[in-house]
């Protein structure tokens, strides 16, 4: 049968018209998750590292720096961390360098509170979770950050406290895993200090998301601006055993 010129045109737009009705339905954007969705895959997470992670040793490098200069330390210190799921953080120094006076006051305190946190029945009240914040899912799809999709939240801690941060937290799309964490910590830490502006950024290593890099802005009566930025390097998981 002789199909003419006019038979032709028809059947190619009705071709043209069904492939783009099924691809059109196959390419086209991913509805954005609802927050409930989101926060469960969150909580989900943060469970399974506790329930997991029987412990770990990193490297952690802190420096200090005065004002807008984040170039030259004013005090340094390199510490090895040990942590154990059954009693929390203990610290080896390995160096130091810089004003003693800064050490003391400042890193020593970061220390101190780092270990007070993570002891076994306080370091619940610091984790990201639903218990501790209320969290709201930011509109506008997946933004990439460190080579990852992720999701925005918007983070309200549900009580005051230092080392709980009012503003956003980004979540891997794919398991509602921690990438970052950046805002404002939702009460001062000591009579002398501001709130600090915080940025934590975190990678998978071992399965979880494990802190990479810290940057923390304060201002105290005594030192002014400071800056203090924190590295870790050199992870050791240790997974609980199956069972």
């Amino acid at each position: 049968m002789m199909i003419n010129v006019s038979q032709q045109r028809l059947l190619i737009g009705l071709a043209a018209a069904s492939f783009f009705a099924f691809h059109g339905s196959t390419m086209a954007p991913a509805q954005q998750p609802d927050t409930a969705s989101v926060i469960h895959q969150v909580d989900t997470a943060v469970k399974a590292r506790i329930e997991n992670l029987a412990g770990y040793t990193v490297t952690e490098h802190y420096a200090v720096y005065k004002s807008n200069d984040e170039i030259h330390p004013i005090a340094e210190m390199t510490v090895m961390t040990t942590y154990k799921k059954d009693s929390g953080k203990s610290y080896t120094i390995v160096s130091q360098a810089g004003s003693g006076i800064v050490r003391n006051l400042v890193l020593g305190a970061i220390l101190n509170n780092e270990k007070r946190l993570n002891q076994p029945g306080i370091r619940e009240g610091a984790w990201i979770t639903s218990a501790n914040y209320e969290m709201k899912l930011k509109p506008g799809g997946t933004q990439p950050l460190n080579g990852r999709d992720c999701l925005l939240l918007a983070l309200i801690p549900k009580r005051k406290a230092s080392y709980l941060i009012e503003g956003t937290l980004w979540v891997d799309s794919k398991d509602g895993s921690i990438v970052q964490v950046q805002g404002t910590s939702s009460k001062d830490a000591s009579l002398v200090t501001g709130p600090a502006q915080v940025m934590r950024q975190y990678a998978n290593i071992g399965g979880f998301s494990q802190a990479t890099h810290v940057r923390a802005v304060s201002n105290s009566f005594i030192f002014g601006e400071t800056i203090v930025k924190i590295d870790y390097q050199d992870y050791h998981i240790q997974l609980r055993p199956p069972g």
